[in-house]
C-alpha cells in the first residue's frame, strides 16, 4: 500500500503501546517517567490480546505496532503477545532498554519470533556523554554492543537520539559513529518538554533551522536512512531545498521524505499508554478514551481530541496561515507543552508564511 494514499483520519500508519512502564534505566528526557516495577494496573495479558485485536480491526492497510516502555523485555509474556500480533497479520518493532536483558541470544529470539526491526538509543558519541543523559554507567558499551549484535543476528536497527542544547554539539560525532553499524535508520528526536524531559532544553528556532537543513544534506549522501520525530517542520525545509534543487512535484512525491507528509501526533500516530489510556502521541497528553471500554479504532477515527488535533481549520497563528500547513502542520505536541493549547503555533518553527490561508480554503 502506497503511504500517500493511506486516508490518516481512518488508519494510523503506527501505534505505538506503552507495554509497561517498568526500565532499569532512569533518562533524563523519558517522556514515561518509567519505573523500577510494573504498575499494578498495566493491561493485563488478556486485557492486551484484546487491543491487538482491535488494532487488526482498523483493517487493511494494518498500522505496525511499536512495541515501547518503559523497557518492553519487562513485560510478562511478550513474546505470546508478538506471536499473537504476527497472527493477525500485524507488523512488530520492538525498542528495548539497553540493558543485561539484551543478549545476543534474546535478538535472535526476536527475530525469530518475527520482529521486524529493533531500537535503541544514543545519545551521545561517547560513554560519558551518553551515559549523563541515561543516568546509569556502562548504558554506553551495552547500547554499542545490542546494535553490533542486532546487525550480528540480521535483525534490522533504528538508532533513536535526543535532540537538544544539550545533544546538538555532538551530533556530527554520533553521525560518524554510526557508520561502524549496519543500521537501516537514524531517527532524530526533537526534544519535547514533558515527563523528565522537561529536565533538558529544547534548541531555539534558528538552531533548529540550520540543523534540520544539516539534515537535509547529510540525507543525500548517508548510507541509512534518517527520519525526524516531532520535527514536521523538516517536510517544509525538504520541500523548499528539493524545489531549489529543479525537482518537480512528481519526483518530490516519489520520494522517501515525502512519505512521512502530512502525519503527525493524531493523524496517523496513535499512542495506547500502559493502562489503556490512548493519546494521539506518547508526547502529547491529552487522553481521548481507554481501550478497556472502547474501541482503538472508533477512538482514533471519532473521539473530538483526534478530530480536533488533525484537522488544520483548527491551527492558529502561523500553522493555521501557512501554505505548508498540510504536509507539516506543525507539532501539536510542542504547542501544547508550550501553550496548553494543541492547536496553536509550534513554537519551533521560525518560517513565516508567504501567503496567508483564509479560514475553510485548502
Amino acid at each position: 500500500m502506497n503511504p500517500n494514499l493511506i486516508d490518516y483520519a481512518q488508519n494510523p500508519m503506527l501505534v505505538y503501546w506503552e507495554t509497561t512502564r517498568a526500565c532499569a534505566l532512569s533518562c533524563r528526557h523519558c517522556r514515561a517517567s518509567a519505573q523500577p516495577t510494573p504498575h499494578p494496573d498495566e493491561l493485563s495479558h488478556s486485557e492486551a490480546l484484546r487491543l491487538l485485536d482491535q488494532i487488526a480491526a482498523f483493517g487493511q492497510p494494518s498500522p505496525h505496532l511499536v512495541l515501547t516502555g518503559g523497557d518492553p523485555l519487562e513485560r510478562p509474556r511478550l513474546f505470546d503477545l508478538i506471536a499473537y500480533a504476527q497472527s493477525l497479520g500485524i507488523k512488530v518493532s520492538i525498542t528495548p532498554a539497553a540493558t543485561s536483558k539484551v543478549t545476543k541470544e534474546m535478538l535472535q529470539k526476536l527475530k525469530d519470533a518475527g520482529i521486524d526491526s529493533v531500537a535503541f538509543s544514543l545519545d551521545g558519541s561517547t560513554a560519558d556523554r551518553h551515559d549523563s543523559i541515561r543516568q546509569v554507567p556502562g548504558c554506553y558499551d551495552q547500547t554499542i554492543q545490542c546494535a553490533r549484535w542486532a546487525g550480528e543476528v540480521g535483525l534490522p536497527l533504528q538508532i533513536n537520539t535526543l535532540v537538544s542544547r544539550e545533544t546538538k554539539p555532538d551530533l556530527r560525532a554520533i553521525y560518524q559513529l554510526l557508520h561502524g553499524f549496519p543500521l537501516m535508520r537514524w531517527s532524530l528526536f526533537f526534544l519535547i518538554s514533558i515527563g523528565r524531559g522537561a529536565e533538558l532544553s529544547e534548541m531555539d528556532p534558528d538552531q533548529g533551522e540550520e540543523l534540520m537543513n544539516w539534515v537535509y544534506d547529510l540525507a543525500q549522501v548517508s548510507p541509512f536512512q534518517i527520519k525526524t520525530t516531532e520535527a514536521p517542520s523538516y517536510r517544509r525545509v525538504a520541500s523548499e531545498r528539493m524545489k531549489h534543487d529543479g525537482l518537480t512535484p512528481e519526483q518530490i512525491r516519489q520520494t522517501s521524505v515525502h512519505r512521512g507528509f502530512g502525519i503527525r501526533d493524531g493523524n496517523g500516530i496513535v499512542f495506547v499508554s500502559h493502562q489503556g489510556d490512548v493519546y494521539p502521541s506518547g508526547f502529547l497528553p491529552l487522553r481521548a478514551g481507554n481501550v478497556r471500554i472502547q474501541n482503538l479504532t472508533s477512538i482514533y477515527r471519532d473521539s473530538l481530541v483526534f478530530q480536533n488535533v488533525r484537522d488544520i481549520e483548527h491551527f492558529e497563528g502561523k500553522c493555521g496561515e501557512c501554505e505548508y500547513r498540510k504536509i507539516c502542520g506543525g507539532s501539536r505536541a510542542r504547542a501544547y507543552a508550550h501553550t496548553g493549547n494543541p492547536g496553536a503555533s509550534d513554537p519551533f518553527c521560525n518560517y513565516t508564511p508567504k501567503t496567508r490561508i483564509l479560514v475553510g480554503s485548502a
